[in-house]
């Protein structure tokens, strides 16, 4: 009988590319990361100061004991379930890239439906005026503002952490001349009496009670306070429909992100205030209602595009 052929050893082998991104891989989908392959190569590419891309090319290439000393820092953070985006310390939002860290939500995909129905509202105005409430890291805001030329866009958040985020974010991508801060509780942020075309918000709207049953990459690293929307996670989102009529020109449009189970709840509640025309749900990129578009009565009007 002849013997099993002998296994491997690769405890020799050199620390290529290749193999640190297969080792991270598997390491990360034993410690719970849905995305294992990914985190490896965005991570690896942080330590090595390059694009993605540009390991594809690089594969036999070996590490330096530097750039090995970093990404085993950064895998072990990764393993503890420390989100990819604060490690590497920026995340990609509607094709701009915007700094984040613990201050601040990492910006997510559906969150890009909000900004590309503003942005449509806005369309064909002149010198519109927006409104960003709860604005975090500023990239919807940002977005807005970067895609609208025309626009001049007002932001506030609780949180001046958080709004030193937005500052640089504005900086970084050339906008911070026609973008504002204030730092205040929603529309109690804002100076004097001012009216806008459009206002968006995302702010916070989860459950308290689900609060505890999050991802652990969120539930452990990200703000609760820009999460966290009362006993039944309508709070903020009530507040800003309640008030928002007093904000908006005539004709001016209310966009506002929440959970899929909101939505009936929370068109009840724009119907049951004075003033707003129409109210509908807006659908994410994965088909789910996602944002709530209000126009308030007066103005002439126009197609939504």
């Amino acid at each position: 009988m002849s013997s099993p052929p002998p296994v491997a050893d690769r405890s020799q082998e050199p620390w290529t590319i290749r193999r640190v991104l297969e080792w991270t891989a598997q390491h990360l989908q034993k410690h719970g990361s849905g995305t294992p392959r990914l985190d490896a190569e965005i991570l690896l590419a942080h330590a090595r100061r390059c694009r993605r891309i540009e390991l594809y090319a690089a594969y036999d290439d070996v590490l330096s004991d530097e750039v090995r000393k970093v990404m085993r820092e950064l895998v072990q953070r990764r393993a503890q379930a420390e989100p990819v985006a604060y490690l590497v310390g920026h995340r990609e939002f509607f094709s701009l890239d915007f700094v984040v860290n613990k201050s601040v939500l990492i910006p997510r995909p559906d969150t890009e439906t909000l900004v590309m129905e503003a942005l449509g509202r806005l369309k064909g105005l002149t010198n519109p005026r927006v409104l960003d409430l709860c604005t975090g890291s500023g990239c919807v805001a940002l977005s807005i503002a970067k895609n609208c030329p025309a626009a001049r866009v007002t932001a506030t958040d609780i949180s001046p952490e958080a709004l030193a985020v937005a500052t640089e974010n504005a900086t970084r991508l050339g906008v911070s001349d026609r973008v504002e801060f204030y730092r205040g509780d929603l529309f109690d942020a804002l100076p004097g009496e001012s009216r806008f075309d459009v206002i968006v918000s995302n702010p916070p709207y989860i459950t308290t009670a689900d609060m505890g049953e999050l991802q652990p990459d969120v539930r452990l690293h990200e703000p609760p306070l820009a999460l966290d929307g009362g006993l039944d996670g309508l709070g903020p989102l009530r507040r800003i429909v309640s008030v928002a009529a007093d904000w908006l020109v005539p004709g001016g449009w209310l966009l506002l992100e929440m959970d899929p189970s909101q939505a009936e709840p929370m068109l009840a509640a724009v119907g049951a205030e004075a003033g707003f025309e129409s109210a509908q749900m807006i659908k994410d990129l994965g088909q789910t209602p996602r944002v709530l578009v209000a126009r308030l009565a007066g103005g002439v009007s126009r197609p939504a595009e």
